[in-house]
């Protein structure tokens, strides 16, 4: 067949011309290409959308306010900058400006520093600081503060005006201290200094728990009016005594921490064991102690607090460990927990095998029920950890819940 070749006019070739040299041609041939090796990636991840792997959920207060925001910062000190949030001279940061933000749930505390007037008993002082508490607020500008101490935070209205010009700042908190009253009790020989808010004797003894029984001596009388340093009498006299001293030990109060590794715990405050002295009356035949009856049990120091920080943020579980998870059809946001507990009970060997036979990763006993399940339980481990993810959702509905209490007990 024979073919003609068809020639372009004039005309047809000054339009392709302008054509090619149109402002648009270039942006929207770009885009035309990109859009198609977008629909090409789609299709070939099977419509999976991917993140980027370096961005991390942070959890920001600012003077208590809360902000959840993603971010690629590396550092507390590039999230803030990102963020615009200026830190002054006297702001607090917590953790320090410098700390790498390891993974989401990190949290940062922000707290402002403020201008405040301590009211120690009429004796003031001004500090500019960003202490959150009124008694550390106190202790920063440098007052001892003892455990029977009333230290509250009064509204910035409240300040006198011309303290704030005194100053020359505006005072935008005021600390008052309220000081208990030092006494000294002689309770049956045993010196036991003290500090109360009570205003009298009698009150001083119910406050301390001290009974006054029957043949007791007590000096001054019970109505009269405490004066710093007053010192208390009970005594009793014709009876054989005999006194010990206890120690009791400090409550513990947990909080949740979401900069620490969840199952990590850190001593926030160490606290402090109380006192208690329990007296004896020592009942005597022929100068041998033949019976003790307890007449007074009194607490002579109250114990403070320990304070412990548990680790709440959840730590990236990537490489094989991800995949077997995934494999066995556990929740991504389960995987943290699943590797805990796996780590723990079996620091994932798959062979695993302890003294009681209890096998695999998860450590079933007896261990039959795993061999059962999985014939090659000693090189597959997707199927051990199906087995076991039958078993987390089975007994605790998920393998978050297992871990809490695999945490208080230690076995699951």
């Amino acid at each position: 067949m024979l073919h003609t070749k068809r020639l372009l006019t004039k005309a047809q070739k000054t339009k392709i011309h302008r054509l090619r040299n149109h402002p648009f041609v270039v942006p929207v041939t770009v885009f035309l290409l990109l859009f198609f090796l977008s629909i090409s990636f789609v299709i070939y991840t099977g419509g999976q959308t991917i993140g980027a792997s370096d961005t991390r959920v942070v959890r920001l207060f600012v003077e208590g306010r809360e902000q959840v925001v993603p971010t690629r910062a590396k550092t507390v000190e590039d999230l803030l900058d990102r963020l615009a949030v200026a830190v002054h001279e006297n702001d607090i940061v917590e953790p320090g400006l410098k700390t790498e933000i390891t993974d989401t749930g990190f949290q940062v505390n922000v707290y402002r520093a403020r201008t405040v007037l301590v009211d120690d008993e009429g004796q003031q002082k001004t500090i500019v600081t960003a202490e959150p508490t009124p008694k550390r607020v106190a202790e920063k500008v440098g007052l001892t503060v003892y455990p029977e101490d009333k230290v509250t935070k009064v509204a910035a209205d409240i300040v006198d005006p011309l303290d704030a010009i005194q100053e020359q700042n505006v005072i935008s908190e005021k600390v008052v201290i309220e000081r208990a009253t030092p006494a000294t009790i002689n309770l049956y020989g045993n010196i036991v200094t003290v500090r109360t808010h009570a205003t009298t004797v009698a009150a001083l003894l119910e406050e301390k728990g001290i009974k006054v029984n029957e043949g007791d001596t007590v000096q001054p009388s019970p109505g009269t009016v405490l004066i710093p340093d007053t010192q208390v009498l009970i005594a009793r006299f014709g009876t054989q005594l005999a006194q010990l001293e206890e120690a009791i030990e400090p409550p513990i109060e947990y909080v949740d921490d979401f900069n620490l590794t969840l199952g990590s715990s850190q001593i926030r405050d160490p606290g402090r064991p109380g006192k208690r002295i329990v007296t004896y009356e020592i009942g005597l035949t022929n100068d041998t102690e033949t019976s003790r009856k307890v007449i007074q049990e009194v607490i002579i120091e109250q114990p403070v607090k320990r304070v412990v920080a548990r680790g709440k943020k959840a730590p990236v579980v990537a490489g094989n460990k991800a995949e077997i998870m995934s494999a066995a059809g556990i929740p991504a946001n389960e995987f943290y927990a699943a590797d805990y507990i796996i780590s723990h009970e079996s620091g994932w060997r798959v062979n695993a095998v302890n003294a009681s036979g209890c096998s695999g990763l998860g450590q079933a006993c007896p261990g039959s029920k795993l061999r059962n399940a999985c014939p090659d339980w000693e090189s597959d481990p997707v199927c051990q950890m199906r087995f076991f993810n039958g078993y987390a959702v089975g007994r605790y509905g998920n393998w978050i819940r297992a871990f809490d209490v695999w945490q208080r007990q230690r076995w699951w």
